[in-house]
């Protein structure tokens, strides 16, 4: 009983203890004014936080590497394999070799004052229209550019961009370099200068267009646009002057004694002051190389891109196209026009409202009516079709913008109830419009003004349509040619499998031009010409010969063999479209 009732007492005094060793075991909450404050403590030097900084020059040998390790050839093999491609350059660059022989011939026949003088300054004329489309290259481009991945992976890591970049600077004021030298010896060459004109006139070129280049890619660095459309402008202005005042001093408007000497020093003035341009921009370009912005780099970059694309389909309308693009971005938007007429008229109504728009293209086309009197200026008069055609396709084809938008998408040309040819003549109404306003103005340069031979105004009037014509429907087949079709069967070349159309690509409406003034570089009747003419523009018109609605045709010839061997009826369903 004592055992019984010693466990009841000790259990007893063991529930009453438990809220009390519960209530001692839970602790107190601390007070605000109890917590410590905290304590930095660094246990590492704050140097040795950046032992693992990335170097550039090492970033970009491990890009090489990484690059050159997964290619399957070198740049001697891709050459070796690429024999046509260098046989067509052999030929051209003796077709050049050629012109400049005949072109220092006919210099030794120039004896007269004006002609010596317009010789002399023609390569003012071209120096002022390297300067003028190599500003406008930098400005579109950059100069300074990155693509898309490096923009992703590169410019936004903790590193210099200076250090990356300065390569590109480089790279973009060497090709303006060259470019313009390569530019200023051709031209410097085929006005009959001597060699030490030649020499003089290369540097001035090569090294005002590099300064150009660096100067653009200084003002990149400030986000400053309005400084490089100026100087372009300038540049542009100055190359018409040099046009005008070659013309003039040719035809006896005006006297300009300018001897061979001093057009060699003021050549080697312009490459003196392209060398201070270049160096002190170069200077600047370098120093704010950090200042670019990611987003106006990678622009640039997927620009080039595309353009590089483009390029190796050999599409230079699709150039042109990302081209455009690019100006449209830049301008914004435009307030919307309604459109007036009915039927065709709508389309030629519509070409008129884009024209009064945006007139910068008149400009152009107004400056390539001094191209005839230059060059007949200069005593080459047989050529004088040819070279002005040529230029003229290229200030025709801003005004075909109708016709590459209905030649690129069927679907929209079908969806009208017109024909093909009708739907072509209408887009093609404005552009001949002032095509022949060209060949009206251009006139009396085929007659010979100023000149001491001239030619029946009948037989001028002739040359100037046949050359108008000539331009007018090489632009047609430039805009509206097709692009090469992959899904034909391709041609096997030493270069890998390429579609048949490929190849012609780059003679795409300069190969109407030749077939049109071919006649008279030859010496023959003009009316060789105008029959060539008529029948290129008639095939052009109906666009070419199309294999799918050949093949459609076919179709519907059988089925109608099959129906009137059944005896069934065979009439042709007429659709009849009301407006």
């Amino acid at each position: 009983m004592s055992r019984g009732r010693n466990r009841k007492f000790k259990n007893q005094n063991r529930r009453q203890n438990q809220p009390e060793a519960a209530a001692q075991a839970t602790p107190k909450a601390p007070e605000p004014a109890d917590v410590p404050d905290p304590e930095l403590v660094i246990d590492e030097r704050p140097e040795d936080f950046w032992a693992g900084e990335v170097d550039e020059k090492q970033l970009q040998l491990l890009m090489g590497d990484w690059r050159k390790g997964r290619t399957t050839r070198n740049i001697w093999q891709a050459l070796s394999d690429a024999y046509v491609m260098i046989f067509s350059l052999l030929v051209i660059v003796a077709m050049l070799v050629s012109l400049i022989i005949q072109a220092q011939g006919q210099a030794s026949t120039c004896s007269a004052a004006g002609c010596r003088t317009a010789r002399e300054l023609l390569p003012w004329a071209a120096l002022a229209g390297v300067l003028a489309f190599a500003v406008a290259a930098a400005r579109i481009f950059g100069p300074v550019l990155a693509s898309a991945a490096e923009g992703f992976w590169l410019l936004d890591a903790p590193i210099r961009r200076s250090r990356i970049l300065v390569k590109r600077l480089w790279v973009a004021v060497g090709a303006g370099f060259l470019g313009g030298a390569a530019i200023g010896a051709l031209v410097s060459a085929l006005t009959g200068s001597a060699g030490l004109a030649i020499v003089a006139w290369t540097a001035a070129t090569g090294l005002a267009a590099a300064g150009v280049v660096a100067f653009a890619a200084a003002q990149q660095g400030v986000e400053r646009v309005w400084t490089v459309k100026l100087v372009g402008g300038i540049a542009g202005l100055a190359g018409l002057g040099a046009l005008l005042a070659v013309v003039g001093s040719a035809t006896g408007w005006f006297h300009l004694d300018i001897t061979t000497s001093v057009a060699v020093a003021s050549a080697w003035s312009v490459a003196a002051g392209g060398v201070l341009l270049l160096v002190v921009s170069a200077v600047l370009a370098r120093m704010r190389l950090n200042r670019i912005r990611r987003a106006r780099l990678m622009s640039g970059g997927s620009l080039a891109a595309g353009m590089q694309g483009a390029a190796f389909a050999l599409d230079f309308a699709l150039m042109r196209d990302i081209l455009q693009e690019r100006d449209a971005v830049e301008r914004g938007q435009v307030h919307p026009t309604r459109g007036r007429g009915l039927g065709l008229q709508t389309l030629i109504w519509r070409d008129v409202q884009r024209l009064i728009r945006f007139p910068k293209p008149l400009i152009t086309l107004a400056v390539t009516a001094v191209v005839p009197y230059a060059v007949e200026a200069l005593g080459m008069g047989r050529f004088s079709s040819t070279i002005s055609a040529l230029v003229l396709v290229a200030a025709l084809v801003p005004f075909f913008t109708s016709l590459r938008v209905l030649s690129r998408t069927k679907g929209l040309m079908r969806c009208l109830p017109f024909s093909t040819s009708q739907v072509r003549t209408a887009a093609s109404v404005v552009p001949g419009v002032l095509a022949g306003i060209w060949a009206i103005a251009v006139v009396p340069a085929f007659h010979g003004v100023g000149s001491a031979s001239h030619t029946p105004w009948v037989q001028a009037v002739m040359l100037a349509l046949i050359t108008a014509a000539a331009g007018y429907i090489g632009a047609i087949r430039w805009v509206s040619a097709k692009s090469a079709d992959y899904s034909a069967p391709m041609v096997a070349t030493q270069m890998g499998a390429m579609p048949p159309g490929l190849m012609f690509n780059l003679v795409r409406g300069l190969d109407m031009v030749a077939l049109i003034t071919i006649w008279i570089v030859l010496g023959l009747s003009p009316w060789f010409s105008i029959v060539a003419a008529v029948i290129a523009y008639a095939i052009l018109r109906m666009g070419g010969i199309d294999q799918q609605e050949m093949q459609q045709m076919q179709k519907d010839a059988r089925r109608e063999l099959e129906e009137s061997r059944h005896g069934k009826p065979a009439d042709k369903k007429v659709v009849t479209r009301r407006r």
